[in-house]
C-alpha cells in the first residue's frame, strides 16, 4: 500500500515537479512528516495570533487561556489537534465547548505548508510562500472575526515579496506591474459601483490585499487570482448568508486567500494552458 501510494506521488511528481520526491522514499516521507508537524504547530500559533488581534490582545504578552473561563492553559492543553481530540472539544477546566475552528485551522495550515513544500521544494519560493501564506492565513481569520485586514500583515506580505529579487533585478518590473495592473482598475470599478449603488461594494483592505499579492504573482497571475477569488467568493457568500440567515456584507479576505493558494500551486499551468488556445 505504501509503495503504491508513493508510486502515485511519483507519477504526480512528473506533472507538477514535486521536488520532495527527488529524495529517497524514506527521506521524502520524513520530510513530509516534519512539514506536517510544523504546519500543525504554526496553525495553532496563527489561530491564536488572529484571535488576539481580533480581540485587541498582544500575541507577545500573556499566556494562552480559555476564552470562556480565563484559566491559563497548560502545555498538555495546547498540543495541536490532539489536545482537542483528547479533550473531546471541551475546556478541561470549565467544560465550555472549544470551537471546531481550532482543529480545522491547524489542519488547513498543515495542508498549506505541505502543499508549498511539495510544490517548490527547498527554495526561496518556499520561504516566500510560507511567509506570505502564514500572514494571509492569519489575516483571513481576522477578517472573518471583525471584517478587517490588518495593515501590519499587509506590510509583512509586501516585505516578503522582496525575496523575489533573488531572481535578479529584471523581476522588479513584473512586481510593480503586478502591484498596479489589477488593483488600480479594480479600485476604479469599485468606486464607480459605490457611486451608483450608494453603498460599499468592496472593502479597502481587500483592494490593498490584491495589490500586495500582485507583488508576488505579477499581472497575469494576479488577474487569474481575482477571477478565482470571485468564484470562491460567491460560494463563501452563499454559505455565510445562509448561516446568518440574512443578506449582508461578508469577509472577502478568505476567498482571496484561497485564490492565492490555488494560484501559487497551479496558476502557471492554468495560464499556459489558456494561452496555448490562442498561440
Amino acid at each position: 500500500m505504501i509503495r503504491a501510494t508513493f508510486a502515485a506521488f511519483i507519477c504526480y511528481n512528473k506533472i507538477m515537479k514535486l521536488y520532495v520526491f527527488d529524495f529517497p522514499p524514506g527521506a521524502a516521507l520524513y520530510l513530509i512528516f516534519i512539514t506536517c508537524v510544523i504546519g500543525l504547530c504554526m496553525g495553532s500559533f496563527l489561530n491564536a495570533w488572529a484571535w488576539r488581534t481580533a480581540h485587541n490582545e498582544s500575541i507577545a504578552k500573556g499566556r494562552s487561556h480559555c476564552p470562556e473561563c480565563g484559566h491559563v492553559l497548560r502545555a498538555t492543553d495546547l498540543v495541536p489537534l490532539f489536545s482537542w481530540l483528547f479533550l473531546k472539544g471541551r475546556c478541561r477546566y470549565c467544560g465550555a465547548s472549544i470551537p471546531k475552528r481550532y482543529p480545522l485551522t491547524e489542519l488547513i495550515c498543515m495542508c498549506l505548508y505541505l502543499s508549498i513544500v511539495l510544490r517548490f521544494g527547498f527554495t526561496i519560493d518556499t520561504l516566500r510562500f510560507i511567509l506570505v501564506g502564514s500572514l494571509l492565513f492569519t489575516a483571513s481569520l481576522v477578517d472573518i472575526d471583525i471584517m478587517k485586514i490588518p495593515d501590519g500583515m499587509l506590510i509583512g506580505m509586501a516585505a516578503a515579496s522582496l525575496l523575489r529579487l533573488s531572481e535578479g533585478m529584471p523581476v522588479l518590473k513584473d512586481m510593480l506591474t503586478g502591484f498596479i495592473a489589477v488593483s488600480v482598475p479594480l479600485l476604479i470599478v469599485v468606486l464607480i459601483m459605490e457611486a451608483i449603488l450608494k453603498r460599499t461594494a468592496m472593502g479597502g483592505g481587500d483592494i490593498k490585499l490584491i495589490a500586495v499579492l500582485g507583488l508576488h504573482f505579477g499581472a497575469l497571475k494576479t488577474l487569474l487570482l481575482l477571477i478565482i477569488a470571485c468564484f470562491t467568493g460567491l460560494v463563501f457568500a452563499a454559505f455565510y448568508n445562509s448561516k446568518n440567515k440574512v443578506n449582508k456584507a461578508f469577509p472577502f479576505g478568505p476567498s482571496i486567500a484561497i485564490a492565492a493558494w490555488i494560484t501559487a500551486l497551479i496558476g502557471e499551468p492554468i495560464i499556459n494552458m489558456y494561452l496555448s488556445l490562442f498561440i
